[in-house]
């Protein structure tokens, strides 16, 4: 399986991975993802938003009480991405199932294998858009209205890649519980020599837009004491930004910008920054971006320039039932441990569906990059993990 899904939208300069939402090589991971549903005999559902569950029936004449088990993850990448975010998750479903199935389990509650759109937000700047909107968290209106960097509507998208979002979705109307399994993004197995962990929370964390105005001139003729430089607020409120999430022990990253006119020689009339921040809890997330707009306000006003901020997405914690976290993670010895990254999973826990996490050592510690990896090892100690995990729920 991995072999198969390996080359799908895999760059031949960097390595890593562009599966945008409804493009060509996510669409092409959607197909892959259905001819697997196939193969082992699973009723494919799709919604109105493109995501998708394979379901394995409960057994003939089982008694089980509690709903239906869903696991996955997601297919999409981030730019120029890794291979295992997402995917592993979806590979490793499929494979437990096959294992389930070579033991001779017979599920008493349903299974199924998820693979939810635009986890990522990508390309259409919503993080967990399709798990958003299966839930409810974000409106069919809302979803509507947003468009990708060329000026692509989400509701053209959907058009061209013929999903039909006036379906809605209930994919998720009989799940009793979620159980995602996804690669670390991070080092703290590493730390532990642990092959997987179980998540005990997910940090809060937010998008928001930085725009700074200022007035466009030549690079050549104006004095530097004449220039209102949006770039040199941008600079500081970046400079901020890794002082004060230092300073405070948590995350905070300008990784996007877009400058206006975008010459070599001339001084910019607009600069769009966009910061990623995630903190140990709602108020110090709160606390740590009001001090980064504190001091990029305080260049603004030297530099004559101006500053609108605006929230994109924000995500408040989540915290996993930790009841099912113990039972997963105790039989086993595998540690609890939190995360910094937003998941799907962290979507369906706030929506009140009991969910847990399983993590797969990462050996370089980097995610959301070419480098990302897992050794085959820990994969197949992630895909026993879950195949444990899945039949103490649905047995």
């Amino acid at each position: 399986m991995w072999r198969d899904l390996a080359p799908l939208g895999r760059s031949s300069t960097s390595g890593g991975y562009f599966r945008q939402p409804f493009a060509s090589a996510e669409r092409e991971c959607a197909d892959w993802f259905a001819q697997e549903a196939r193969a082992r005999g699973l009723r494919l559902e799709h919604d109105g938003f493109g995501n998708m569950v394979a379901w394995w029936e409960a057994a003939p004449g089982s008694a089980g009480e509690g709903g239906d088990v869903l696991t996955g993850s997601h297919l999409d990448s981030v730019l120029d991405g890794g291979a295992f975010d997402g995917p592993l998750g979806v590979v490793s479903a499929f494979a437990a199932l096959d294992l389930m199935r070579e033991r001779g389990f017979a599920p008493a509650r349903r299974i199924g294998i998820g693979a939810f759109v635009e986890e990522e937000g990508s390309r259409f700047g919503l993080a967990c858009l399709g798990s958003r909107l299966a839930v409810g968290a974000t409106s069919l209106q809302q979803a509507e209205a947003l468009t990708d960097r060329d000026g692509v509507r989400l509701g053209d998208a959907w058009a061209e890649a013929g999903v039909d979002p006036s379906q809605g979705s209930d994919l998720l109307a009989g799940v009793g519980c979620f159980v995602e399994l996804h690669v670390e993004q991070g080092r703290d197995l590493i730390d532990r020599d642990a092959a997987v962990g179980v998540a005990s929370e997910i940090w809060p964390h937010g998008r928001y837009r930085f725009d700074f105005t200022g007035e466009a001139n030549h690079a050549g003729t104006t004095r530097m004491e004449d220039r209102r430089d949006p770039m040199l607020t941008y600079a500081m409120a970046a400079l901020a930004a890794n002082e004060q999430a230092r300073l405070a022990g948590e995350r905070a990253t300008f990784g996007r910008i877009s400058v206006e006119p975008n010459g070599t020689n001339a001084v910019p009339s607009r600069v769009t920054a966009w910061l990623d921040a995630r903190c140990a809890t709602d108020d110090s997330l709160g606390r740590l971006v009001e001090a980064i707009t504190a001091q990029a306000a305080d260049r603004a006003g030297e530099h004559g320039t101006g500053l609108e901020v605006t929230p994109e997405s924000v995500s408040a914690a989540v915290g996993f039932d930790a009841d099912l976290a113990r039972s997963i993670a105790a039989p086993h010895g595998w540690p609890v441990i939190p995360t910094q990254a937003g998941h799907d999973a962290g979507i369906l826990s706030a929506a009140g569906i009991p969910t847990a996490m399983l993590f797969v050592r990462n050996p370089t510690g980097i995610s959301h990059a070419p480098d990302e990896h897992a050794e085959t090892v820990d994969c197949l100690a992630g895909v026993e993990a879950l195949a444990d995990t899945l039949q103490e729920l649905a047995g």
